[in-house]
């Protein structure tokens, strides 16, 4: 037991042995000595209180600094059970304290790295304040930061405009959003409430379409001249090593008939490895060498029911069920460019389902927030992720003979459209989206 601790114990017991012989010395009747232990016992009592206060205020002052997360006390253990208690709250508090504030910078350092825009909005008394936001959301939308919700009012009004009719539910769109009145950009936005028993967060992700195609292209590019050099040394190796042997056998003085033979089997291997090389040229200048689209007001509809008449005889050899549920919607498009599109999309379809007993193409036509979505969805065999990525990669197929420029040369096209093909991935086989500005 320290002393420092439990002084006023031993005030409180010399205040009461003061007060036996105080009263002791009343029963004699000597009543200088009653007044002389009276007043000991009445300065021992305020000894006693003032350092038991002494102690408890010290054990407030610890509970003050872990309520106000003030933790700059280094407070030492005492004997008191009392202090004991409140230091090693005390310490536990700042441990778990400095283990928070280590994440939240962690945390803040890789959602400030990434290049998505994101805000993170907190609800306290029916308002909504910025709990984080990280500088490429603000990059995006050239905005400054602020913690109030209501201050980006001014700032973005159609953005917050936006978020208001969302009601602040889970949400997804591509939307257009003029910034500073500057010409319209395309995001693509989503939304997520999240919620628990003591607080309520509302998540905003924005990124800009125009950033993401060029990511895509960038990718792309890369993976494409990969492609292309593969196919060129395929192509070029062999009829270089055939030409070394053609030139030696020419420098012989004679060319017996063995030799003769040899070299006819030479020069076709070379003529059909020429011939193989100007194939994939063709196919490449298909892509590369995309014609502007000549555009006229359509119906999309009429396009979709001429490509499925022009397939009849495929799906009807197949077996293929043909599920059409196509809504009167026109875009401006060129009529032919679409159509082959959407004939490539159904192309892998077929082929999709080839393996399956009951075939299913399903096709639909669809207007949301004055975009058109023709969605075309098979039951086939699916795309694995070890490819989803690649799908979309000039020259890259998983068909034998197939070109693999159907979904690079769609993809193209509907750029060329300004709009966007968008692969999604199905429980049971693979869905398309082209999607067309009204």
């Amino acid at each position: 037991m320290s002393k420092n601790n439990y002084i006023w114990l031993i005030y409180i017991s010399l205040a009461i042995a003061c007060g036996i012989l105080g009263y002791h010395f009343f029963m004699l009747e000597k009543w200088i000595n009653v007044l002389l232990f009276s007043a000991l016992v009445l300065i021992l009592v305020i000894l006693a209180n003032s350092s038991f206060l002494s102690q408890i205020t010290k054990a407030e002052k610890i509970i003050q600094s872990i309520i106000k997360k003030d933790f700059s006390l280094f407070p030492k253990e005492e004997g008191s059970e009392l202090m004991s208690s409140s230091i090693q709250l005390y310490y536990q508090s700042k441990n778990e304290h400095l283990s928070l504030s280590s994440y939240k910078l962690l945390y803040e350092s890789i959602l400030d790295q990434i290049d998505t825009g994101l805000m993170i909005l907190s609800e306290t008394d029916n308002e909504w304040k910025v709990f984080y936001v990280n500088p490429t959301f603000l990059n995006i939308l050239e905005i400054p930061k602020y913690n109030s919700w209501k201050l980006y009012a001014a700032k973005i009004p159609e953005f917050y405009k936006i978020i208001e009719e969302t009601n602040y539910e889970s949400w997804q769109e591509f939307l257009d959003i003029s910034i500073r009145q500057n010409a319209k950009q395309s995001f693509s936005m989503r939304t997520k409430q999240v919620k628990n028993v003591q607080h309520s967060f509302f998540i905003i992700t924005l990124e800009s379409v125009q950033k993401i195609i060029e990511q895509k292209e960038k990718l792309a590019w890369n993976n494409l001249m990969k492609v292309i050099s593969h196919e060129l040394l395929n192509t070029l190796t062999p009829v270089n090593s055939l030409i070394q042997n053609l030139e030696y056998i020419s420098n012989q003085e004679t060319v017996n008939k063995e030799d003769q033979e040899e070299m006819k089997e030479s020069l076709m291997i070379i003529t059909s490895k020429s011939k193989q090389l100007l194939n994939f040229v063709d196919n490449y200048r298909q892509v590369a060498e995309l014609p502007k689209p000549i555009l006229k007001n359509v119906s999309l509809k009429t396009i979709t029911e001429s490509a499925v008449d022009f397939l009849k005889h495929e799906f009807e050899k197949n077996h293929i069920q043909v599920v059409l549920d196509l809504e009167e919607h026109f875009v401006s498009a060129d009529v032919k460019m679409i159509e082959r599109s959407i004939i490539n999309l159904y192309l892998n379809a077929i082929f999709a389902v080839s393996e399956k007993e009951e075939k299913i193409i399903k096709t639909s036509i669809k207007s949301q927030n004055n975009r058109v979505i023709l969605t075309l969805t098979d039951n086939g065999s699916g795309i694995t992720d070890e490819i989803k990525n690649k799908i979309f990669l000039p020259f890259f197929t998983t068909r034998n003979g197939g070109s693999g420029i159907g979904l690079t040369l769609s993809k193209s096209i509907m750029e060329a459209h300004r709009g966007y093909l968008i692969y999604h991935a199905q429980e049971e086989g693979s869905s398309f989206e082209m999607w067309f500005l009204q």
